[in-house]
C-alpha cells in the first residue's frame, strides 16, 4: 500500500479546519502524517490539533509565504509516496477522499482507464491514439459549494467541477485551451517520484502554482485526472473588490509565464461562464442575483486585466491592487 501525507499550508484557521482535521482521521485509507506549514505561530491554537499525533506544525512568517515556496516546503518534510495538497478551509464530504484519489492516481494510464467497465464515467471524447499510454501523476478532487455560497458560485462551482471524471494530456491543449492546465491545490493527490523529477512548484510565484506545474507535468508526458467521487465543500464569498485583486494577482501570474499561458485566452472560458450562469440565474427568476453576479465577473475582467497589465502600472497602484503583498518585497 502506497504512504499518503497530507500537506495544508495556514494561516488564521478557523472553523472549517477543525472539521477538516476530524474528517481527514476518519479517512478509510490511512493518512500517515499531516504536515501543516503555518503562516505566523500566534495565529494557530495548538490545542486544536493535541488529540492527532499524526499531525506536525512548521511555523513561517508573513514575509515567508510563497505560493509555491511553501508548499515545496511541505512537501521537503515528507517521505511518502503521495502527498495531498489541501487548503485549510477545504473538508471532506465523506472518509473516501484520499481512497478515491489514491484509486484514481493508481490506475496508472488512460488505458487502464479505458479498459474499466465504467469507462462511461470517464472522458474518451478526445481523439487520442488508443495504442498510448499517459501515467496519471496528478489527481484533484470535486470542489462543493456549501449553505454560504451565493446562487453564482453554486453555477460555478458546478461548471469547472462537474460529476463525471476525466484525464487529460498536452494533446488535449487544442481542444481545451487554458483549462488544460487547470488543476487545483485546494484538494490535489501528487506522486512523490514525478514532482522530484520535476523539482516541484516554482519558487517565487504570486499565484497558480497548481497551473504551472500542471503544465510542466503534462508536456513531460503525463497526464493529469479529475476525480469527481473524490469531494471536498470548499467556498469563498468574496467581495466585488475581493475579486478584483484576486484576478489581479491572477493576471500577474500570467504574464510573469508567458511560456506557461502565452498565446492562451482565458476570457473565453470567462465568457461561456457567466452567460450559463446569468441565463440560470434569470430562469429561476433571481433577479438581484444576476446583478451581483454582473458586477462581481466586472470586477474579475478588471482586474484581471490589470494584472495582465501591471508592468505599466505605479508600484504604489500594484500594492493597492494586489492580495499578496509580500511577493513584491
Amino acid at each position: 500500500m502506497k504512504t499518503v501525507d497530507v500537506i495544508i499550508p495556514t494561516y488564521k484557521p478557523g472553523e472549517k479546519f477543525i472539521r477538516q482535521q476530524r474528517m481527514l482521521q476518519k479517512q478509510t485509507y490511512p493518512v500517515n502524517r499531516i504536515i501543516i506549514v503555518n503562516t505566523e505561530a500566534e495565529f494557530l491554537d495548538r490545542s486544536l490539533l493535541k488529540d492527532y499525533a499524526n499531525v506536525s506544525v512548521t511555523d513561517i512568517s508573513a514575509s515567508e509565504f510563497d505560493h509555491g515556496a511553501t508548499r515545496n516546503l511541505g512537501v521537503s518534510l515528507s517521505k511518502a509516496d503521495y502527498f495531498l495538497l489541501m487548503t485549510d478551509d477545504a473538508v471532506p464530504k465523506d472518509e473516501k477522499l484520499v481512497e478515491h484519489l489514491v484509486g484514481m492516481m493508481e490506475r496508472k494510464s488512460l488505458n487502464d482507464l479505458r479498459a474499466e467497465k465504467d469507462t462511461a464515467s470517464y472522458d474518451a471524447g478526445t481523439g487520442r491514439d488508443e495504442e498510448k499510454s499517459c501515467e496519471i501523476a496528478a489527481v484533484y478532487g470535486r470542489q462543493l459549494a456549501t449553505v454560504e455560497s451565493s446562487e453564482d458560485e453554486k453555477y460555478s462551482r458546478s461548471f469547472n467541477y462537474p460529476d463525471s471524471s476525466f484525464v487529460k494530456t498536452i494533446e488535449d491543449l487544442p481542444r481545451l485551451g487554458i483549462k488544460t492546465f487547470f488543476e487545483s491545490n485546494v484538494c490535489c493527490l501528487y506522486r512523490r517520484d514525478v514532482f522530484e523529477k520535476l523539482k516541484g512548484f516554482p519558487e517565487h510565484t504570486i499565484f497558480n502554482e497548481d497551473m504551472i506545474y500542471c503544465s510542466k507535468m503534462l508536456r513531460a508526458g503525463y497526464a493529469s485526472a479529475y476525480c469527481a467521487e473524490a469531494e471536498v465543500f470548499h467556498a469563498h464569498n468574496y467581495s466585488g473588490i475581493q475579486q478584483l485583486r484576486r484576478n489581479f494577482d491572477l493576471g500577474v501570474s500570467q504574464a510573469d509565464n508567458p511560456e506557461v499561458f502565452g498565446g492562451l485566452r482565458s476570457e473565453g472560458e470567462g465568457i461561456k461562464l457567466v452567460k450559463g450562469n446569468a441565463l440560470s440565474l434569470l430562469k429561476k427568476g433571481k433577479i438581484l442575483s444576476t446583478v451581483r453576479l454582473i458586477f462581481i465577473s466586472a470586477c474579475k475582467y478588471l482586474g484581471y486585466r490589470l494584472g495582465k497589465n501591471y508592468k505599466k502600472l505605479s508600484r504604489k497602484t500594484i500594492m493597492k491592487l494586489t492580495m499578496n503583498k509580500h511577493y513584491w518585497d
